[in-house]
C-alpha cells in the first residue's frame, strides 16, 4: 500500500496575546464615532436646533439695538458683519459642549469601561470624540446658517469656500480638544459647567463677534489677539465677506500651532489614564 498524505486545513489564528488588529481599527474607530453622533442626534431638537433659535435672538437683538442697516463695519452691514461670528459661535460652543461630556457621564455614570475596552488605541479614541464634536458643530453652523439666511435685511454668500472648511475645521477642532481635556479632568458636571460659563463663553463672546477689533484701544486689542476664538471667527468671516481683523495666515498658523499642542496633551493624558483609569 502507497502511503497517501492528507492534506492538512488549518485555520489560521493569531497566538494569544498577538493582536489581530495590527495598524487602524476603523471598524472600531467608525463605531465609536457612529455612537456618539447617534447619542446628540436622538436629541436633536437641543442639540441642533435650539442653538440656531438662540443665534438668531443675538441677530435679532443686535440689529435692532445697535442701527442694523445704517451701521457698517469693515464696509459690510452690521448684520451682515455679525452673522458669520454668530455661526461660528455657536459651532464653538456646541463643539465644547460635545465633546466634555461624553467621557464625563461616562465617569459619573460607571460606564467609562465603554471606552477603554473595546479594541481601539488611543489616538482612534480621540479621533472619534473629535470627529464626533465637530460634526455636531457643522450641523449646528447649518441650522444656524438656514435660520439667519431666513431673516430678512441678512445677507450672507460663501466667498471663499477653503477659509470656511479651514476655519470650521480648524476652530472646532481647538474647543473639542479643550472639550476632551475637560472631560479627563471633570469630576463632576458642576466642573464641566465651570469651564462653559468662565472660559469657552467669555472668550467666544468677547472674540470680535459683534465688533471689530480695530475699534479697540491698544490693549484690549493685544488681549483679543491672545484669545484663540479671535482668529476663528476672523478667519471665518473672511470665507462670506472677504475682509478679516487680522491676517488670515496668522490665524491659521495660531490655530493649527494650538491645535498640535492639545491634541499631543490630550493624547499624552489619555495614554497615562490620568483621572479615567483607577
Amino acid at each position: 500500500m502507497t502511503d497517501q498524505t492528507q492534506p492538512t486545513h488549518r485555520v489560521a489564528f493569531s497566538e494569544p496575546g498577538v493582536p489581530r488588529i495590527r495598524r487602524i481599527n476603523w471598524s472600531g474607530t467608525r463605531a465609536l464615532y457612529i455612537k456618539e453622533v447617534r447619542r446628540f442626534m436622538k436629541v436633536q431638537l437641543q442639540t441642533i436646533w435650539a442653538p440656531s433659535i438662540t443665534t438668531l435672538l443675538y441677530l435679532i437683538i443686535f440689529t435692532v439695538a445697535l442701527g442694523g442697516e445704517r451701521r457698517t463695519i469693515l464696509g459690510a452691514p452690521f448684520a451682515d458683519f455679525i452673522a458669520p461670528g454668530l455661526i461660528m459661535m455657536g459651532m464653538i460652543q456646541n463643539a465644547f459642549a460635545n465633546s466634555s461630556f461624553g467621557m464625563l457621564v461616562g465617569k459619573i455614570q460607571g460606564t467609562i469601561v465603554d471606552y477603554l475596552m473595546p479594541p481601539i488605541s488611543t489616538a482612534e479614541l480621540l479621533f472619534a470624540q473629535v470627529a464626533a464634536a465637530m460634526t455636531r458643530a457643522a450641523f449646528v453652523g447649518v441650522a444656524i446658517g438656514i435660520a439667519i439666511a431666513l431673516w430678512p435685511g441678512v445677507h450672507i454668500a460663501p466667498r471663499h469656500i477653503w477659509a470656511i472648511v479651514v476655519f470650521w475645521a480648524l476652530g472646532t477642532m481647538f474647543v473639542s480638544f479643550l472639550g476632551v481635556l475637560t472631560s479627563i479632568w471633570a469630576e463632576k458636571f458642576d466642573h464641566a459647567a465651570a469651564i462653559t460659563n468662565f472660559v469657552v463663553a467669555p472668550l467666544s463672546l468677547l472674540s470680535g463677534t459683534f465688533y471689530s477689533v480695530d475699534k479697540l484701544s491698544p490693549l484690549f486689542q493685544a488681549i483679543s489677539h491672545a484669545n484663540p476664538f479671535f482668529y476663528a471667527i476672523s478667519g471665518f468671516r473672511y470665507g462670506f465677506l472677504s475682509v478679516a481683523d487680522t491676517e488670515v495666515v496668522r490665524g491659521m498658523l495660531v490655530l493649527g500651532g494650538l491645535n498640535i499642542v492639545l491634541g499631543a496633551l490630550c493624547y499624552a493624558l489619555l495614554k497615562s489614564g490620568w483621572k479615567i483609569r483607577p
